[in-house]
């Protein structure tokens, strides 16, 4: 094989990584339903991610235990680890967890998460903002906000937008 063709190989590999990565995301965003979830914010700004709001969402919490500055929705303490999936129920306009599993359920509406930290992850836990919009939505947060959330039919979620309820 030469050069040239070893090159194009490598970088036509390195784009289907790329795909293969950020497809939930794409697929929640462009063939997901929308949902409104209470939010509470956490840590407004990383110096090394940019600007963005930690999102905590009260109403989906597996334990009672606050987060008190962690992002997840708590543990699920069954002895496994790996995908664990969260039937959501509608309570006065915002969605909410109704059970934790790990089959993933036939019907939806329904969110795919993964426990394989420590905390239970959704991948809806972050919002990225230009910084003068981060500090805005920071207040807006601590005021009370939903968070506009799109779920595919596979469970995987991305966050759209944070407003006031």
């Amino acid at each position: 094989m030469n050069r040239t063709a070893v090159t194009a190989l490598i970088a036509v590999g390195q784009l289907a990584l790329v795909g293969v990565a950020v497809a939930p995301q794409l697929s929640a965003r462009t063939l997901g339903d929308t949902y409104l979830m209470k939010v509470a914010p956490l840590d407004p700004i990383d110096p090394f991610r940019g600007a963005y709001v930690a999102l905590d969402y009260p109403d989906l919490r597996h334990d009672d235990s606050q987060s008190f500055g962690n992002p997840g929705l708590g543990t699920l303490e069954d002895g496994e680890e790996g995908a664990v999936y969260v039937t959501l129920v509608e309570e006065d306009g915002v969605w909410a967890a109704d059970a934790w599993t790990r089959e993933r359920p036939e019907d939806g509406p329904y969110l795919a998460c993964d426990d394989r930290s420590w905390q239970i992850r959704c991948g809806i836990e972050s919002f990225f903002l230009p910084q003068d919009e981060a500090r805005e939505t920071e207040q807006l947060l601590s005021d009370g906000a939903v968070a506009e959330v799109r779920i595919d039919g596979r469970g995987n979620a991305a966050v759209v937008d944070v407003r006031a309820p």
